[in-house]
């Protein structure tokens, strides 16, 4: 059916090297800067919470310089310099980082594999938190106002959150040119209600002196590196930045980054810390506190479009990273929706939206505010950072090759901030912390076990299968029918003849004039040109061997890439050809040392669930058969 196999690994174009427009930085805006956007709603009040529910004036500052130089040199530096280069042929992310350099198989680099596979999977458990906390985070500006609103902030927040997954399936290409507006107005409003904060008390602009954070680091003691976890909550969705560059280019990003968020993030948390040290009995909202009384009601909901926005692009980012796991042999197969014609990022995994939905719901009930919530968050995000700073050193040593000074030195310095703010996060653990750690943990236990599963059947599918010179010779003997027509056998292996093919001709002693064996593959880079799609041979009259190659990111569709397959050469009409595929059914093979007693009965279970080719593959379901077989691993 498909394999993983390098092989499909061509030269292609770079999107991350697209020139930069003004358009296409501000639809950036819409979709990538969401979740950072969107931070200063519950960074501040996190910690607070840590500070004892005030800021005094003596703190201020070197609160305000940790977050102000947090966000300088994590994501100014370090993700729009450093991490945005490691593209892999214009598409980022934690997976794609990894496919750089670790490939896919534990046999080359399994350490960096781990690495990037566990990055990627506590990306999920972040993926639950961030529509909880925004859009919680958001209505409950309303308490401002009246404290009578309050108990209705959750069930307000659950209502909104059904909606926004209830939708997914509709895709979300109409509302593209709306979102980066929307999001432009959000960033000259907080930058806005920044400055009438910081008018209040301008010294707060002080704090751009990195000696003020050095100084309260170290006269603060352990307050102060418990206080690292809530200011690690301005950086959440920096990781966006790098897995969004295959959608909008690296340029695009990073223009709206400094041109646009960087400006009016330090203006609005300087603006929020002005206040508080204007105001030392100040706590609860600082962000709405900013607002005057006739804008708080319209705040509220421009905040609630903009918290809604950064839930959709965290959960559009799921579905991304969901397909690449796929493809990259990671995940099984699951049913992947292509909700735009023309954008194939624009994809809706149901599975995926209905879990998330699911947990997000469950944790917004279950926590009940964004304060309390700001304990779960942030353990998940700060050790992908610190894996892909990780990667990232890997990355300059073979691929940028740097000497190793360069290399220990550049990503020493991240490293080191990295680990800082694990740390600091680890401290959540009893607070909540460990939620997105077990969310993480069990995707983490699928993959591996998933990856290992299917490379056990790999293997002995090799052991049973035969070569084209048997299958000749046995279509050939007598009493074998060879009525016109076309029969394409889906199998996972290359340059043998597949079980069920010989099944087949054993059971009806029959085969159509036309027998094909088709392979599916997925590489490691993003996409495949049109040209490379189809690699075809005739092994024997009337018996072809076909490999159809896909880019990890793309979504198969066999009936147009077969279309191709006449000017190769190959009579077949693939319009009335019957597809065949072997739905297996897994017992343990007691000799067998690949896959452990505890994760044979979690790997039959996925394989069962897992995507009919049909389904997978968009393969007529009229003209579909199944041959189940069992197999020992």
């Amino acid at each position: 059916m498909s394999e993983t196999k390098p092989g499909s690994e061509l030269p292609q174009s770079n999107a991350s090297e697209r020139p930069m427009s003004p358009g296409a930085a501000i639809l950036a805006l819409g979709i990538v800067f969401g979740d950072l956007g969107t931070s200063p709603l519950y960074t501040l009040p996190a910690v607070l919470e840590t500070m004892g529910g005030k800021i005094s004036p003596e703190n201020g500052l070197g609160i305000l310089s940790l977050i102000v130089w947090a966000l300088i040199l994590i994501v100014s530096i370090k993700y729009c310099i450093f991490v945005m280069r490691a593209d892999n042929n214009g598409e980022g992310g934690i997976l794609a980082l990894m496919s750089l350099v670790a490939g896919r198989g534990f046999e080359r680099a399994p350490v960096l594999v781990v690495m990037g596979l566990f990055g990627a999977a506590l990306i999920y458990g972040d993926g639950i938190i961030t529509p909880a906390i925004s859009v919680l985070s958001a209505l409950e500006g309303v308490g401002v106002a009246s404290d009578a609103l309050k108990p209705y902030v959750v069930p307000a927040s659950v209502a909104i959150l059904v909606i926004l997954f209830a939708v997914q399936n509709r895709g979300t290409a109409r509302l593209g040119s709306v979102l980066g507006p929307v999001m432009l107005v959000w960033f000259i409003t907080i930058g806005v209600l920044g400055v009438t904060g910081i008018s209040q008390h301008p010294a707060v602009l002080l704090a751009i002196d990195p000696r003020h954070a050095v100084l309260f680091l170290v006269h603060s003691g352990w307050r102060g590196f418990a206080l690292l976890g809530g200011v690690f909550l301005a950086l959440t969705g920096a990781e966006a930045l790098y897995a969004d560059i295959g959608h909008f280019g690296r340029n695009p990003i990073r223009a709206s980054w400094y041109a646009v968020v960087l400006p009016a993030l330090l203006l609005n948390y300087a603006g929020q810390t002005a206040h508080l040290m204007t105001n030392p009995g100040g706590s609860g909202a600082p962000f709405f506190q900013l607002c005057p009384g006739w804008a708080l009601y319209p705040m509220v909901a421009l905040a609630t479009i903009a918290t809604i926005i950064a839930s959709q692009a965290i959960i559009t980012g799921a579905f991304s990273l969901t397909r690449q796991a796929i493809q990259l042999g990671w995940f099984p197969g699951m049913k992947i929706c292509q909700t735009s014609d023309t954008e194939y990022g624009q994809i809706y995994v149901p599975f995926v939206n209905w879990l998330m939905m699911g947990m997000t719901v469950g944790l917004t009930i279950g926590f009940g505010s964004s304060a309390r919530l700001a304990g779960a968050y942030g353990t998940a995000v700060s050790t992908t950072m610190l894996l892909t700073t990780a990667l990232l050193y890997k990355l300059m040593r073979t691929r940028w090759e740097w000497p190793i000074w360069a290399a220990a030195l550049t990503s020493g310095i991240f490293l080191l901030i990295d680990l800082f703010f694990f740390s600091s996060n680890l401290l959540k653990i009893a607070e909540g912390g460990w939620v997105p750690l077990i969310i993480g943990t069990i995707i983490f236990v699928v993959m591996i076990t998933w990856h290992g599963g299917a490379a056990a059947m790999a293997r002995k599918q090799e052991t049973i299968a035969t070569t084209p010179g048997t299958f000749r010779r046995r279509l050939s003997a007598k009493g074998i029918a060879r009525p016109p027509g076309t029969i394409v056998f889906l199998t996972r292996m290359t340059n043998k003849v597949p079980p069920q093919m010989l099944r087949h001709l054993e059971q009806f002693h029959a085969m159509p004039q036309t027998v094909i064996a088709l392979t599916v593959r997925f590489g490691t880079t993003p996409r495949v040109r049109a040209d490379k799609r189809l690699e075809i041979e005739e092994v024997f009259p009337g018996f072809w061997e076909m490999t159809v190659n896909y880019g990890f990111v793309e979504v198969p569709d066999l009936p147009r890439a077969l279309k191709s397959a006449k000017a190769h050469g190959c009579p077949a009409d693939f319009a009335k050809a019957v597809y065949v595929a072997a739905p297996d059914r897994i017992v343990r093979d007691r000799g067998n040392r690949h896959l452990s007693r505890w994760q044979l009965p979690i790997f039959s279970f996925l394989f069962r669930n897992a995507v009919h080719a049909v389904d997978r593959f968009n393969l007529p379901p009229e003209n579909f058969v199944e041959i189940a077989r069992e197999i020992e691993i």
